[in-house]
């Protein structure tokens, strides 16, 4: 199976008006793309109590969950953004399906779309994987990536970018550092690209060499090794989960060891500035990338990116289903 490149990817996910008809990539969207995302997510969100309305936007649709990795935060959102948005909600145990007995992912697909669906989630353990599933289906059927092997996990990005405006204020003033296992993580990638595209005014990861990718220097990070410098005074900072369903042993020598330089601590915090917001993707490893006094606290907006999870996938669903509408 042959997966085409992220720039590929980027221009398969626009219509012919530059709107949005697949959601495979952060990278390579525009500015004002990835704003009207943040800005229709913020609309879900009653303004006076935070709860997430319910908006028949999808009534009438179908929306199909095709995880082929297990996932429980973010299939779960997934479900519930669609519903809250009215669309009927399939989801499809891949370990029972017929792609299990010989049946090709595409014949798959075909069936799945004779069956009336209209938009695929696909989380899929290779990269590339959600940009082939979205060049095979038919126009009409919109593909959303909920996270593709080591490549992009956009979503995710996304709802980490309405939590930092949420709680950190505007882009071109923070300083974000993102902490951890950045060489196995699709998280990391989507929110680089995506807080490059919203202008953030600095863009650090901090991790130990070995679980550094060998291109990370095209990205145009700061790169740091030590905590006490990474941190110095930003504004944010992202512990990411250690990967260690993709990891080979010898990147990290002990948990132990990792908490010890890269755990987010009490202590190392207060390099930060005072009020940095603390975030975790999930699920969190406690003890390992955080501790819990930290992850419990009151710079933790943890939650906040669970709950917000929801108003920007109803977004992303929505504004995919707008996509793929002539005109």
């Amino acid at each position: 199976m042959h997966f085409s490149s992220a720039h590929e990817a980027s221009r398969l996910q626009l219509n012919q008006q530059s709107r949005l008809r697949h959601f495979l990539t952060t990278e390579g969207l525009s500015r004002e793309l990835l704003t009207e995302i943040l800005d229709t997510a913020e609309s879900f969100i009653d303004p006076q109590t935070g709860t997430i309305g319910n908006r028949p936007l999808l009534a009438g649709r179908t929306v199909m969950n095709l995880f082929f990795e297990p996932s429980t935060r973010t299939r779960t959102t997934f479900e519930v953004a669609a519903k809250r948005l009215s669309a009927d909600v399939l989801n499809i145990d891949i370990s029972k399906s017929s792609t299990s007995k010989g049946e090709t992912l595409r014949d798959m697909l075909w069936n799945l779309e004779a069956m009336t669906a209209d938009i695929f989630v696909v989380r899929h353990g290779d990269s590339g994987a959600a940009h082939f599933i979205a060049s095979q289906v038919t126009p009409d059927v919109a593909v959303i990536n909920a996270g593709d092997g080591r490549h992009a996990h956009p979503t995710q990005a996304m709802l980490d970018m309405l939590t930092i405006r949420r709680h950190a204020g505007a882009f071109e003033n923070l300083s974000v550092a993102i902490i951890g296992d950045i060489r196995h993580s699709r998280v990391a990638r989507s929110e680089i690209h995506a807080l490059q595209t919203l202008g953030a005014k600095e863009i650090r990861v901090i991790a130990p060499r070995t679980l550094l990718p060998k291109d990370f220097s095209l990205l145009g990070v700061k790169v740091f090794e030590r905590m006490e410098e990474g941190l110095a005074d930003v504004d944010v900072a992202i512990a990411l989960r250690i990967q260690n369903e993709r990891m080979e042993s010898a990147l990290l020598p002990s948990s132990d060891e990792f908490y010890a330089l890269y755990g987010l601590t009490r202590e190392k915090m207060k390099y930060a500035k005072p009020g940095a917001i603390v975030m975790h993707p999930g699920p969190i490893n406690r003890g390992v990338e955080i501790e819990s006094e930290i992850a419990d606290g009151a710079q933790s907006v943890i939650l906040k990116q669970v709950n917000y999870g929801i108003a920007v996938r109803m977004a992303v669903l929505a504004l995919a289903m707008q996509g793929q509408q002539p005109g």
